[in-house]
């Protein structure tokens, strides 16, 4: 994880932040000094080179939006703006129209890879798991038909709190509340296209760098927030991301 200040990263530990000094990449950091929890703003746990993202990778979101399940994965891109943290307040331009929370399970990618051809080549290329809320402007996303725009705005990518140094994305339960009423509640294992697959077929077109995020997905039950709500989302064995959404221009 990582917060403001001097940029620490850090592991967490209770209600206590052990401050890292050195490479936590490999594993060689050390702890030199504590933190409270409750003290700290957060910053994304990571600093990616590329957000990737997957559309209609549950057939319930599909089919709640009008759309035919993909016969490959569909990928799309979010720019490095759209980047920020939990607990980060999120503006939702009032122009844009309707605004969508779409939670999700994101993999942390942890080594250079290129045409990855197996499983266990895919899974190796993953040094962890974290939290995502891909949010979406419904109405233009719908007019523009590619989804650059929609998808892009700067805070539209909210990431953490942290990072689980986990390579194994099964069967965990991914839950969204907008001010704590369950929206969405489905278990990985629903998608279309594991997590293997994702890495798999995104290789085939680009590399992938340590630190780049896959956004794997979003579960049935998307809709629209206003301004003044929390939207939470808990994936298990993960954790919670939690943002206030906010009109602005």
């Amino acid at each position: 994880m990582r917060f403001q200040g001097r940029d620490w990263s850090a592991v967490i530990e209770g209600e206590r932040l052990g401050l890292l000094d050195g490479d936590w990449w490999s594993k060689r950091a050390t702890v030199v000094a504590q933190a409270a929890v409750k003290d700290v703003t957060w910053l994304p746990p990571i600093l990616p080179r590329t957000i990737l993202c997957v559309g209609r990778n549950y057939r319930g979101h599909a089919a709640e939006l009008g759309n035919d399940v993909p016969a490959e994965p569909l990928f799309f891109l979010k720019q490095w703006g759209a980047l920020t943290a939990h607990e980060a307040v999120v503006t939702a331009p009032s122009w844009a129209g309707r605004i969508d929370y779409e939670g999700e399970l994101v993999l942390v990618i942890g080594k250079t890879v290129r045409n990855v051809t197996s499983s266990r080549e895919a899974v190796d290329a993953v040094m962890g798991l974290t939290v995502g809320n891909d949010i979406t402007a419904r109405q233009l996303q719908s007019r523009d038909g590619q989804w650059t725009r929609s998808k892009g705005f700067d805070g539209f990518a909210p990431v953490g709190p942290w990072v689980v140094l986990d390579q194994h994305p099964e069967g965990r339960q991914v839950t969204t509340t907008v001010n704590g009423l369950v929206r969405q509640d489905a278990s990985t294992d629903a998608m279309i296209f594991p997590c293997d697959r994702l890495i798999m077929e995104a290789s085939r077109f680009m590399t992938l760098y340590p630190g780049d995020l896959i956004f794997t997905g979003t579960p049935a039950g998307v809709g629209p927030v206003e301004s003044g709500d929390t939207v939470e989302v808990t994936v298990q064995g993960v954790g919670k991301l939690s943002n206030l959404i906010k009109n602005g221009d």
